[in-house]
């Protein structure tokens, strides 16, 4: 199986206010490579978003604003690449959001959201969350809300459950964005 994990972390509420992403890179369902970078938002800090990943605003002082982040990312958004990602309708929100704010072209990519998987997989769960899918898989989530810390995360569960059942019932959960 090939993908890539993303996952984005906010300073606010809104989708262009991307403030930490990580990208964990699949190939033949091996963790291959990482990215992770802070961005620099053009907009305040929600204290909540604060308390939830711990960035704050003089720990992105220096980062790169989000296009020059995308000069890096961009060739992993192609067409038939496959992006996965736990929550995936919120990560592709603020992907979309900040290729909007910043008027750049739009991404077309192939989109997998583990939560999806993880609710046909495991009905029976009370929610799906990723510290509660890692928990049942055994898969280290050691620092929630870091973006590459969940981005690790998402891959590893996509791997296990691929393990399992392959990739034929994943199938029809991928979507064109």
């Amino acid at each position: 199986m090939n993908f890539v994990a993303m996952d984005f972390e906010t300073a606010n509420y809104q989708r262009h206010s991307a403030c930490s992403l990580a990208l964990v890179m699949v190939e033949n369902s091996q963790i291959v490579d990482e990215y992770y970078t802070l961005i620099k938002p053009e907009t305040k800090f929600f204290w909540k978003n604060v308390q939830i990943h711990g960035i704050r605003p003089q720990d992105v002082a220096d980062a790169p604003k989000f296009p020059e982040v995308w000069q890096t990312i961009y060739p992993y958004f192609q067409e038939n690449n496959l992006i996965v990602a736990h929550n995936a309708s919120f990560d592709n929100s603020v992907l979309a959001g900040c290729l909007n704010y910043y008027n750049l072209e739009p991404a077309r990519f192939l989109s997998l959201c583990t939560v999806k998987t993880s609710r046909k997989l495991y009905p029976e769960f009370s929610n799906h969350r990723l510290n509660t899918i890692c928990d049942f898989l055994q898969i280290p989530l050691d620092h929630h809300h870091d973006a590459l810390a969940d981005s690790r995360a998402c891959a590893n569960i996509l791997l296990e459950e691929e393990k399992y059942l392959g990739t034929e019932p994943f199938k029809k959960l991928v979507t064109a964005k």
